[in-house]
């Protein structure tokens, strides 16, 4: 009998009472975003890199580039249990701002006619980045949220635009901003569309 990408076979999807999964909707993902001014440089930077490049992709919109810090799934429809441990974790970190500083570009292999052209840092540029980023893993991880991500397999990045092309990593002008806020963003899959449901001003309290 064959079977369904789901493991079952194709006859069980016809039964009454039977339905296939849905097809993921809604995203949920902690993110900090370049403040307005830094914006319009990556904007800039990805506009010469594209030429540069012979890249054909369009770089994203100007207010998505961002570096995500944590994925916290997929879903059909919005959770309200995971976006309130999202919450309950957001509020719990406590951060001063910091500086991160991205040198670097590269495209990362991806599915076919889509790679991500990307840029990133390393070092002392994104040292606060990380260790933010692993601070509030531990809040999520309080709370009952899964966390995916680990020191060793995090790359922190802004993603500037697809392309079916690679290009091979390469230093840039450094690109510095000033991380105040993070964000708990919703993202309406297919839509090209950022929602964000909470901010978290980085400072003592």
């Amino acid at each position: 009998m064959t079977k369904n990408a789901y493991g079952g076979s194709a006859l069980q999807t016809s039964l009454p009472g039977f339905d296939a999964p849905s097809a993921p909707t809604d995203r949920l993902f902690f993110a900090i975003f370049p403040d307005s001014g830094a914006a319009s440089q990556v904007d800039q930077l990805a506009e010469q890199l594209r030429t540069v490049h012979g890249l054909k992709g369009k770089p994203l919109q100007t207010e998505r580039f961002h570096i995500t810090l944590h994925h916290l799934g997929d879903f059909v429809g919005l959770p309200p249990h995971i976006v309130a441990m999202a919450m309950e974790a957001g509020a719990s970190v406590i951060q001063q701002p910091f500086q991160i500083a991205l040198d670097r570009a590269m495209s990362f292999v991806a599915r076919p006619g889509k790679n991500p052209y990307v840029l990133l840092g390393g070092g002392d540029g994104v040292a606060e980045l990380i260790g933010f980023q692993l601070a509030l893993g531990d809040a999520m991880a309080k709370t009952g949220l899964k966390v995916g991500k680990t020191k060793s397999g995090y790359t922190p990045h802004v993603t500037l635009l697809y392309d079916e092309h690679s290009v091979a990593e390469h230093p840039v002008e450094v690109l510095n901003w000033t991380a105040r806020e993070f964000v708990l963003v919703h993202s309406l899959l297919g839509q090209t569309k950022h929602v964000p449901l909470a901010r978290w001003t980085l400072a003592p309290r």
